[in-house]
């Protein structure tokens, strides 16, 4: 395989970077990248673990993995100890890496938790671009004990391959995020300085109107458009909140809190935990505990709203809960209302989980789980 290797190098890196060039998705990408690799090497066995700054490994693809990796849902994959990511996470594994035997391998033969198709040896390469490091690309063979050197330079540039695609996706994000908040920015800057004058604006004039009116009707109908007007510049200014989250950069406690006083609500938080996101996740609870706030503001009934935030690694756990009247609510039945959809989506975008607990007369209770890789 070596000298085929050799010969083949330049056409296999080039497939390689064509084929990383072409998508933005990250998992996707790892998992088509490793299926290709598997192709044009022959090895036939290969995995990746994505590894953030705090150890934490993620399994984020596979690839004709045997019966012995891949029971009870890859559960043996999720571990964390290993020879390769302790020696990564340890800073003592910087290039391709011929690995003795698999630990995973071994414990799933001691446990006999099924077949490993001759899998029992892996070479493992750190997937990096500059210094930053973004994981591990494991590959191996049945019955391959030893890599050759020819073989793990070819990983090792790979792995490079994958890392400055990596980092090239998550500078891609980062721009998309910079890019979002800066339209936000600008339209809550063209809603303040437009329709929330005029709806002032028109405040003012229907309360001028009460006063130079003799007319009860007439001062009625003025008194109407001036409460009218007072609710719809309270909607707005929620409105450009919103989108514009004055105060997030003290902490989501704090924007809540905010948010909530615009709302005419209270709102009761406690936290346990060290409270520090990446910038996602923070929106994410952001954008949900608006939502919560806002339906208790519209249905509850009530002016005091509690919040609980409780970080233990590796997942952030939010609820949000009042004792306003609730609503009848069917776990098994589709959500109805648009704002619950909302947080249900933003949660699972980030592979979380949203639970709703609600009755009539019993409040509504909202529970977000995220996890922090990444953190």
């Amino acid at each position: 395989m070596a000298d085929s290797i050799r010969q083949n190098e330049a056409t296999i890196l080039k497939e390689i970077a064509e084929l990383l060039n072409e998508g933005t998705e990250e998992k996707q990408i790892l998992a088509g990248v490793l299926k290709k690799l598997l192709h044009v090497t022959g090895f036939q066995i290969g995995w990746i673990f994505l590894i953030d700054e705090h150890g934490r490994h993620e399994f984020a693809a596979g690839e004709s993995l045997p019966p012995a990796l891949t029971a009870n849902h890859c559960t043996r994959m999720k571990e964390n100890n290993c020879w390769c990511v302790n020696r990564y996470v340890n800073g003592k594994l910087q290039k391709a890496t011929n690995i003795i035997q698999c630990h995973r391998i071994e414990s799933a033969l001691r446990d006999k938790s099924g077949d490993n198709r001759g899998l029992t040896h892996h070479a493992t390469v750190p997937l990096r671009a500059g210094d930053e490091k973004f994981g591990l690309l494991n590959v191996g063979s049945p019955y391959k004990t030893h890599f050759q050197k020819e073989e793990l330079v070819l990983l090792e540039s790979i792995a490079y391959q994958i890392g400055t695609a990596l980092k090239r996706i998550k500078l891609t994000q980062k721009e998309q995020e910079i890019a979002l908040i800066a339209e936000r920015n600008r339209l809550a800057r063209d809603l303040h300085d437009s329709v929330s004058q005029l709806l002032f604006s028109l405040r003012l004039t229907a309360r001028a109107g009460v006063e130079m009116s003799d007319n009860q009707e007439v001062k009625e109908t003025f008194t109407y458009i001036q409460e009218l007007s007072k609710e719809a510049l309270g909607e707005m200014r929620a409105l450009i909140h919103q989108l514009r989250p004055q105060g997030l950069e003290n902490g989501i406690i704090s924007a809540l809190s905010d948010y909530a006083k615009i709302l005419g609500l209270t709102l009761h938080a406690k936290i346990t935990g060290v409270i520090h996101f990446p910038q996602r996740i923070e929106e994410a609870l952001w954008r949900i505990g608006q939502e919560a706030l806002a339906n208790c503001k519209k249905h509850a009934q009530i002016t005091d709203v509690y919040l609980a935030i409780h970080v233990e690694h590796p997942n952030v756990h939010m609820k949000i809960y009042d004792d306003g009247c609730g609503f009848l609510y069917d776990g098994s039945q589709e959500l109805l209302s648009l704002g619950i959809k909302n947080m249900e989506y933003r949660t699972k975008e980030l592979n979380g989980t949203f639970e709703l607990q609600t009755a009539p007369g019993k409040g509504t209770a909202i529970h977000i789980t995220i996890p922090l890789r990444g953190m």
